[in-house]
């Protein structure tokens, strides 16, 4: 089944994509969470239409996303300190919630659900995280964990 999103889908596609999905996932998720309406001919027609129109709007969200992106890599290497045993062991785990007020001691909003660390970060360390501002725009931000 072909389906238009309505709005970002994580794993899936981001919003205006037209995806093939199974039926099930579809007609039990996307639809009925109205993330998502079935590609018909005139769905895709009003969908270009839109696309059309919307063109420079979205071309000022792609700017926005790149100049965040800039202001991130100028902030350069984060320290986030955290609570450890004396083997160096965190007690918890440093994630994305960390990393984003860390940004915001920085004078840097970003939004914790825009970051993904690809591992586990549970010793002292240095480390990197990927904040994925728009689909064409990826920041690596890296980070450093030190004994508090």
């Amino acid at each position: 089944m072909e389906v238009i999103l309505k709005e970002d889908v994580i794993n899936l596609g981001y919003k205006g994509d037209i995806v093939k999905v199974k039926d099930g996932y579809g007609r039990n998720y996307l639809i009925p969470q109205k993330k998502a309406v079935i590609a018909s001919e005139s769905a895709k027609k009003v969908l270009a239409e839109n696309q059309k129109q919307q063109a420079h709007k979205l071309e000022a969200i792609k700017n926005a996303a790149v100049e965040l992106g800039e202001k991130i890599t100028a902030v350069g290497n984060l320290t986030i300190g955290a609570k450890t045993s004396s083997t160096g062991k965190i007690f918890g785990a440093v994630g994305p919630i960390q990393i984003a007020e860390a940004l915001e001691k920085e004078g840097v909003v970003v939004d914790r659900r825009l970051i993904a660390i690809k591992a586990g970060v549970k010793e002292v360390g240095t480390y990197t995280a990927t904040a994925k501002l728009h689909k064409e725009v990826s920041i690596e931000i890296p980070f450093e964990v030190v004994s508090e």
